[in-house]
């Protein structure tokens, strides 16, 4: 079967940088998504289009294409007052925010000054090729209820 929308896919993959260090891997069978749900970032989905089980490929991602590119407009300075403990905030942790739409977003503490926290609500890999090394394992029809949620359910079904 190839991949087409509503596949349920197994991918062992390897995410790396352009300096070639690795981001993020899966290789244990456990990386599912239901393809055209858009569960995974449009690059990868585009190049897996039309894969069968067994398949490899390796594919660079742009930003437009992955995570976006940085927006200035999400990197800003807090007060630390409006963090409840702000002797505990250092470079690195991650909050939960609302955007200005009302949406929930995570935002990561880039600086922390004398009297502000600068914040970044930019997705980690914004801005950022992303090289991945795929092997598809496996390609099934998804279920209908997996279709009418979006999103693969485990081997008994729903689970969330």
């Amino acid at each position: 079967m190839q991949i087409e929308s509503n596949s349920v896919v197994t991918l062992h993959y390897t995410l790396k940088d352009n300096e070639g260090n690795v981001i993020d891997q899966s290789d244990d069978g456990s990386f599912l998504y239901l393809h055209g749900a858009m569960n995974i970032i449009p690059g990868l989905e585009n190049a897996l289009t039309g894969k069968s089980a067994g398949e490899e490929i390796s594919v660079s991602v742009s930003p437009e294409e992955g995570y976006g590119v940085k927006d200035p407009e999400r990197v800003q300075e807090v007060p630390k007052e409006m963090f409840e403990s702000s002797d505990d905030i250092a470079v690195g942790t991650q909050f939960h925010a609302q955007s200005p739409d009302g949406g929930a977003v995570v935002v990561t503490v880039t600086e922390v000054k004398e009297d502000v926290v600068v914040i970044d609500g930019n997705h980690a890999l914004a801005g950022i090729d992303l090289n991945f090394d795929v092997k598809v394992i496996d390609v099934r029809a998804a279920s209908e209820e997996e279709i009418a949620h979006g999103h693969v359910h485990g081997p008994h079904g729903h689970q969330h």
